[in-house]
């Protein structure tokens, strides 16, 4: 073999996980005799070093934590990251980052790196919330923290915003100017922030007795584009919308490119409320409505759950789920309708 033998390779030659594989060399134990002594001859057949775990095995621990997110360009997870990384350093941990690109398949190959590498936990926000790419993490006994996302199959540690919450009251507050045709551009309804912004955008008009015409309903991705055309959509109808909520930040800012485009007057001819506060948020003029998330504070529990289970070696305690309150932030978007 010409290339440096992975545990990947371990684990095919053994015919194991290489969830199973990592237990064996970080003595975790659970492998049947057996099993543990095919795997330590496969290890000796491909001349496979540990490198990182190897030198990590005396103090069973490496100090790093692994981080895998979906959009390295979405300007909210940067926050995030900056929350977990401030907590880790003073707790004398690295941070390894790992943008998925929304790929289930990249997210697989990224868990098995950070396996291969032993970092002591992972914090992530998943592509997949049924939680498949967590299985060889958890197999390994790496704990894992979810963030954004609620993990389906596996009890996992989970940090969430009150997103029904945070939509449900930037929508009363467009209807609350007077507004009754609202449309929205959703995120992802396979997503837990995409589902539950939707529920909130339907409670708020139900609970006021306003209509929902299918037609203002944009589904989006949570993607720049994805607001752009949704926009364009909402303008060219003949019941045109008086409002708009975009479920995310970078759909905000596909709206507010698409709004440019079609000199559709912001906060005049049409009212606008997002999700996700950002700085452009108060570049535009007149400067949006948003709703705002405590970013930073979300990234720092992450890492204090996350560091709670490396301590916690047993991990005898019950899953743990917050969820943390957004707030909206009152600008100059949202004109009075009627």
């Amino acid at each position: 073999m010409t290339r440096k033998p992975t545990i990947e390779d371990v684990a095919k030659l053994a015919q194991v996980s290489v969830a199973t594989v990592s237990r064996v060399i970080n003595h975790q134990g659970g492998v049947r005799k057996p099993t543990e002594e095919r795997i330590q001859k496969a290890i000796e057949d491909l001349k496979y070093v540990r490198n990182a775990v190897a030198r990590s095995m005396v103090r069973k621990e490496t100090k790093t934590i692994g981080v895998i997110i979906p959009d390295i360009c979405n300007p909210f997870f940067p926050e995030v990251i900056a929350g977990i990384e401030r907590k880790a350093i003073d707790k004398g941990y690295f941070t390894t980052l790992s943008s998925s690109s929304g790929s289930k398949k990249i997210e697989k190959k990224i868990t098995e790196h950070f396996i291969e590498r032993g970092v002591d936990g992972v914090i992530i926000t998943t592509s997949d919330e049924s939680g498949e790419q967590l299985k060889s993490l958890l197999e390994a006994g790496i704990p894992v923290v979810a963030v954004d996302r609620a993990i389906k199959n596996y009890e996992v540690d989970t940090v969430l915003i009150g997103n029904r919450e945070g939509a449900h009251e930037a929508v009363r507050h467009l209807i609350q100017q007077g507004h009754e045709k609202i449309a929205i551009i959703c995120g992802p309804q396979d997503t837990t922030p995409g589902l539950e912004r939707y529920k909130g955008y339907r409670q708020a008009m139900e609970e006021f007795g306003l209509p929902i015409k299918e037609e203002w309903i944009g589904y989006g991705d949570f993607m720049e584009n994805s607001g752009f055309d949704c926009t364009q959509q909402f303008h060219h109808l003949e019941d045109r919308p008086t409002a708009i909520f975009s479920c995310n930040n970078l759909m905000t800012i596909g709206a507010i490119k698409s709004m440019t485009q079609l000199e559709w007057k912001l906060g005049k001819e049409v009212s606008f409320v997002g999700f996700d506060d950002i700085e452009l948020a108060t570049f535009t003029n007149p400067p949006l409505t948003m709703v705002s998330r405590p970013m930073r504070d979300l990234g720092e529990l992450s890492f204090q759950l996350l560091l709670d289970r490396i301590n916690e070696k047993e991990q005898t305690f019950k899953k743990r789920e917050f969820i943390l309150t957004p707030k909206l932030v009152v600008r100059g978007s949202c004109k009075l309708g009627g």
